[in-house]
């Protein structure tokens, strides 16, 4: 059975930079609070009405098939994570499809928020695998800054949150040390409103119980009122707390998990690429695991947390960087909403 092999690799940050400082503007915040507690010291907006999450999915993808020495036409099939779609359906692949006129390959959209780009990664293996694709586009791309409460209310997420799009084109390969070796996917949905967005939903009112201080009346699902604005019921919702605690557990058990399927240890790493949620725990998860400072990629400190896109954008940064080469061992991890996490275990 052949493997499948990170073929060509690209992402886009948009041009606008959002400083710490530049969001004490709109709430009562400072760059020692946010770096503190995150790691953050900018992120990058996207253009508010000219640039959508498909535009810059799209530009990362053209950089990804260029270096995969391939075009859009070779393409056989799509997926695209994100958890800030352009519309509430359909979703981002059709449109990257139509952008990069495709043929009229398969498009898949999966909403794994933060862990979305190691699902996408693991369907992509499965596929190659068996031979039923040779040439699959996954993209992670995310426009949080159109939906963030930018008031003191809302800062405790929206100073975590940037925009961003990574993207890689997947390809079969024979080679012994190269590509995936293993991937591992998990999820726990007990505690699924301690990290959410419940509007637009269609059962929106149901799991407010877990969700202090919002109304108790149930709401209908599309259905959106000034008062929910205003209590801000509308915005994203997370337990940091829960989330931290959750987060440093299942991060090093996953990774874990893929170093035992394969007879290796933490010392064999080159590379771990962690999803860039906070960099307090990256730094957590680095010092459970014994790594060293070079064996761990971080780059929160620029971007923020893109969600999905944040592991592939790390991922070829490193690689432009030259941190990464022909044979490393890389081990990518997620934890996000869900909860939702998992690991893959690659030869470069």
């Amino acid at each position: 059975m052949k493997k499948s092999k990170i073929a060509g690799i690209g992402y886009y940050v948009p041009d606008n930079i959002y400083t710490n400082e530049d969001l004490t503007k709109f709430m009562d915040t400072s760059d020692e609070w946010i770096t503190e507690r995150t790691g953050i010291k900018e992120r990058r907006y996207a253009d508010r009405l000219d640039e959508t999450t498909t535009d810059m999915g799209v530009k990362a993808a053209k950089t990804a098939i260029e270096r995969a020495g391939t075009t859009a036409q070779d393409i056989d099939f799509i997926i695209f994570a994100t958890l800030s779609p352009d519309y509430y359906f359909p979703g981002c692949a059709v449109l990257v499809q139509r952008e990069l006129k495709m043929k009229e390959v398969g498009a898949l959209d999966i909403r794994n928020q933060c862990s979305g780009f190691v699902y996408a990664l693991s369907i992509a293996d499965q596929f190659i695998k068996t031979g039923m694709y040779k040439n699959i586009l996954i993209i992670g791309s995310e426009k949080h800054s159109f939906a963030l409460d930018y008031s003191t209310r809302g800062r405790s997420i929206s100073v975590i949150f940037g925009d961003g799009a990574g993207a890689v084109v997947m390809q079969p390969t024979d080679k012994k040390e190269q590509g995936i070796l293993s991937t591992h996917l998990h999820s726990d949905g007990e505690e699924a409103e301690k990290l959410a967005m419940i509007y637009p939903g269609s059962a929106a009112g149901k799991g407010l119980e877990n969700r202090p201080n919002w109304p108790d009346q149930e709401l209908g699902g599309l259905l959106m009122t000034p008062e929910m604005l205003e209590d801000g019921s509308a915005y994203p919702y997370m337990d940091g707390q829960a989330v931290f605690k959750k987060a440093v557990v299942k991060f090093p058990e996953v990774i874990h998990e893929a170093l035992s399927e394969n007879n290796l240890k933490t010392t064999d790493i080159d590379l771990l690429i962690p999803h860039q949620a906070n960099l307090r725990i990256s730094q957590f998860v680095q010092r459970s695991l014994k790594l060293r400072d070079d064996q761990v990629f971080n780059n929160i400190q620029k971007y923020g947390n893109t969600t999905a896109a944040s592991i592939p954008i790390a991922l070829c940064e490193a690689w432009e960087q030259g941190k990464i080469k022909e044979g490393d061992l890389i081990c990518l991890a997620a934890f996000g909403a869900g909860f939702t996490w998992g690991s893959a275990l690659l030869y470069w």
